[in-house]
């Protein structure tokens, strides 16, 4: 039997993983990746400071399951569970589950994860590592890439895993009408530490709630705490860029933790917050819609070279190990086979036709969870209307499903997730309306006997005694 070969460009996450599918299905996998093995220690080093700890969900997990190699357990041991989210506001936590059904999210740390999906592909006979290869250019015609450091490849196959500003998806759009949106939001990022502490025994110690993802939301600003295994917390300060720019000075920044987030200093440390800031760099925030995600029967992008997205709803890594597990399944549908290639064009446009609404409904998602996250967390009609649905679900789990958990927690495409989204909203606007009406009922009643209070309290507490 001959075997056809796969070249993919990029050994993140996505491009990992997907050299482990193809590796499985017989084709022989060449993973290329432009920087050096990113398992060395000499080489970590290097990545410091320049990413933010990931959030893997049901959809991440049921590709990571369909490979049957147990890898959703091994990476599940180096992660830990998030159950809800704990918002920081003055002196007052505030927790708010994720699901009325106990499931949870997983803080998993990218580098350690890269590492896990890495060693798997390289266990795998048929799989070659080509590390410190950037790609240059790609001759469609001859199936042919060539790299900067003059090495020619050949593949019968082409997947573009390289990430938000990918060299294969430029190489693509030279050779297909491709529509192409791209959008930097006015928010960058810099990570920060929280280190453990030393508990009474001795040894280190979550200095926050380890099963809660940490918000500090300021509207326009905020900082995010994920915990590790180690018993750190990774920090995300996110602002304008504006901010960071005017935040120049050791003292500046001080005063600016503490007017905002002044709890969090003895947490963090005042000259860990220091040299985090000064040290480690900024990071853009972008969001790419590209349609079709595919040229021919000849290559195809996956992850964030055809789909970047703001970080707001924790599914890029989910999204992207979601393309792999769906781009195998539509090859399994029309039985495209290492030694037959014959319906692999007919196979990539099913995929892109399929995807590509998905790719759109999650990046528009997270956009407006930027704001949801940053601000909505601390509206009262934003938790009355939480409240009232998680409590229809929890009685009617069929009837309601919150849009958390249909992303999270469900492996439902994302694009019927918005729409079922949309029909709910418009019932549960027309039953908190009839929920405000008879609070408002209450609340004469409860007036007439209550006539010190003013009617706004009576209101509030006839609403949050109704919820």
């Amino acid at each position: 039997m001959s075997s056809a070969t796969v070249a993919i460009v990029g050994a993140g996450l996505v491009g990992a993983l997907n050299a482990v599918y193809f590796a499985q299905r017989g084709w022989h996998v060449d993973l290329y990746e432009l920087r050096p093995d990113m398992r060395l220690e000499e080489n970590k080093r290097n990545q410091r400071g320049k990413s933010i700890n990931l959030a893997l969900s049901e959809r991440g997990l049921s590709a990571l399951r369909a490979t049957g190699l147990g890898l959703e357990d091994i990476i599940l041991e180096a992660s830990v569970p998030m159950r809800a989210r704990m918002v920081h506001v003055g002196d007052k936590q505030l927790s708010q589950a994720y699901s009325v059904h106990g499931e949870h999210i997983n803080a998993v740390d990218r580098a350690r994860l890269n590492e896990l999906l890495v060693d798997a592909a390289e266990k795998m006979d048929n799989v070659s590592l080509h590390f410190e290869h950037r790609l240059k250019s790609i001759d469609f015609e001859k199936n042919q890439l060539t790299f900067e450091n003059g090495s020619v490849h050949h593949a019968d196959l082409i997947i573009g895993a390289d990430g938000a500003y990918s060299r294969t998806r430029a190489q693509i759009m030279r050779r297909v009408r491709m529509d192409y949106q791209q959008e930097y939001i006015d928010t960058g990022y810099c990570e920060l530490s929280m280190p453990p502490i030393i508990g009474k025994d001795g040894q280190p110690e979550f200095a926050l709630d380890p099963n809660h993802l940490h918000i500090w939301p300021r509207h326009t600003f905020m900082l995010i705490a994920l915990p590790n295994p180690d018993r750190t917390f990774t920090c995300t300060l996110f602002m304008p860029f504006k901010m960071f720019e005017e935040i120049d000075t050791k003292e500046k920044l001080m005063a600016f933790f503490k007017k905002y987030f002044n709890d969090a200093i003895p947490l963090i440390g005042e000259e860990c917050i220091i040299d985090d800031y000064f040290t480690n760099p900024r990071g853009s925030l972008i969001s790419i819609k590209a349609s079709p995600h595919n040229l021919a029967n000849k290559a195809v992008v996956i992850g964030d070279a055809a789909h970047a997205m703001v970080p707001f709803y924790g599914q890029g890594m989910n999204c992207g190990f979601q393309d792999v597990e769906v781009l195998h399944q539509v090859l399994d549908q029309y039985q495209v086979k290492p030694d037959n290639l014959s319906s692999l064009g007919q196979a990539l446009e099913t995929y892109s036709e399929k995807r590509v609404k998905d790719a759109h409904a999650i990046c528009d998602l997270a956009m407006y969870n930027h704001y949801e996250m940053r601000s909505a967390v601390t509206s009262l009609r934003f938790l009355a209307r939480k409240k009232i649905e998680g409590l229809i679900h929890l009685v009617f789990p069929r009837l309601i499903v919150p849009l958390y958990t249909m992303v999270s927690f469900t492996t439902l495409p994302y694009s019927e997730t918005i729409a079922r989204w949309h029909r709910q909203t418009f019932w549960l606007n027309i039953a908190m309306g009839t929920t405000s009406f008879i609070a408002v009922g209450t609340a004469v009643g409860l007036g007439l006997r209550a006539h010190k209070d003013t009617i706004r309290d009576v209101i509030r507490r006839s609403i949050e005694q109704y919820l």
